[in-house]
């Protein structure tokens, strides 16, 4: 027999009507059924969309490099006789408020 990982469980309660704050069970049902997959499912698709969208997706860094940084990266940077790449990926300068 299969031991079932137990995660903490909310009360999930469909609403009466559909809404921008949630769905009636019948719209559940349709979404499901539309993706080949249980209402469970079509819940934790939908849930994962919505972390995807409103969540940040990595670390937040320390911002922008410091000018000792920049000297630092510039000196390991392999030195060939064309120098004249130029990026704007990184502000050199801190942008002006």
């Amino acid at each position: 027999m299969a031991t079932r990982y137990t995660a903490e469980q909310i009360a999930f309660r469909y609403r009466v009507t559909d809404s921008p704050s949630g769905v009636t069970r019948d719209t559940a049902k349709r979404i499901a059924e539309q993706l080949g997959v249980d209402e469970t499912q079509a819940i934790h698709r939908a849930l994962h969309e919505l972390a995807l969208r409103v969540l940040p997706q990595y670390e937040p860094d320390d911002g922008p490099l410091s000018a000792a940084q920049m000297r630092q990266i510039k000196k390991m940077a392999p030195q060939g006789k064309l120098r004249s790449v130029r990026s704007s990926l990184f502000d050199i300068e801190p942008a002006k408020k």
